[in-house]
């Protein structure tokens, strides 16, 4: 009698196979609810330009810079290395990497333009049939220029000259990677495709709040930093008084305070214009 009991009992201990199921259900919901509640980050998302994956080097010789003892008749052209962040920003650092090489970035001409007076008509047609001339080979920034130096705020380089100055320049996407200009030596590019071809170096020291919230954060200087530094001491154009226009006999509008977007065609956009001509002589891929 006691035996059969304890068989009785035991069988009572074992869980059935429909309450198995349902124990297992009920914690594996219970363990998907916490994952979904506990935000997860990542482990590629960096936080600051310093944690971000530099994928690739690209170096920018720059001409017209002196070091401290050397003849400005035989000075050398000084070397900016830059970390891009391929992972972070892979649309426009894949612009970028183009445009440092040999082969360049392919671009269009853009449309030939209009112009009322026939002297202007005819500069026109010579731009436009310049570059249809040319238009089988890629956009690079060889000789190109640095064209604006905002003290401790910006540094634009990479003003296409030439026979480039028609094409239609490439559209960088946002990133949504979160990177901030938080250091000096950060390197972004404008968002869109109204900022031309070249790219900004933050010298650090200034508000990047507009560079923030216009720009995509794509790499960063790893040398040469003292020639980024070198180039935001530089003196510019600084003529926001001055009224060009009324002395071309229009309205007596000045010129404004900080310099046009890339571009412009405004005679007083040379505001920030370094005095001293700076010049890209080389540049490519590490």
């Amino acid at each position: 009698a006691f035996a059969a009991a304890d068989a009785f009992s035991a069988q009572e201990k074992v869980p059935s196979r429909r309450d198995f199921l349902a124990s297992v259900t009920a914690a594996s919901i219970a363990t998907i609810s916490s994952q979904l509640a506990t935000p997860v980050s990542p482990a590629f998302a960096a936080s600051t330009t310093a944690d971000a994956k530099v994928t690739d080097r690209v170096y920018v010789d720059l001409k017209g810079l002196v070091d401290p003892g050397e003849d400005p008749v035989y000075a050398t052209p000084k070397r900016v290395v830059i970390g891009l962040f391929g992972e972070d920003a892979p649309q426009a650092v894949g612009i970028l990497k183009k445009l440092v090489s040999k082969e360049g970035l392919p671009a269009d001409c853009k449309p030939k333009e209009t112009r009322t007076l026939q002297r202007e008509q005819l500069e026109a047609n010579k731009v436009y049939n310049s570059c249809i001339e040319s238009v089988d080979k890629g956009v690079n920034y060889d000789l190109s220029t640095i064209w604006r130096i905002d003290k401790d705020n910006r540094i634009d380089v990479g003003s296409i000259q030439g026979k480039y100055i028609a094409r239609i320049p490439p559209t960088f996407e946002e990133s949504n990677s979160g990177l901030k200009h938080d250091a000096p030596g950060v390197v972004s590019v404008r968002r869109g495709n109204d900022g031309g071809f070249g790219f900004t170096i933050f010298p650090g020291g200034g508000d990047p709040s507009a560079l923030n919230d216009e720009h995509v954060v794509v790499g960063r200087v790893l040398e040469g930093m003292q020639y980024v530094q070198a180039m935001n001491e530089l003196p510019v154009v600084q003529s926001s008084s001055v009224g060009y226009k009324a002395l071309a006999g229009g309205k007596t509008k000045t010129a404004p305070s900080r310099a046009c977007r890339y571009g412009s065609t405004e005679l007083y956009c040379n505001e920030l214009k370094p005095l001293k001509k700076l010049q890209i002589s080389a540049t490519g891929l590490l």
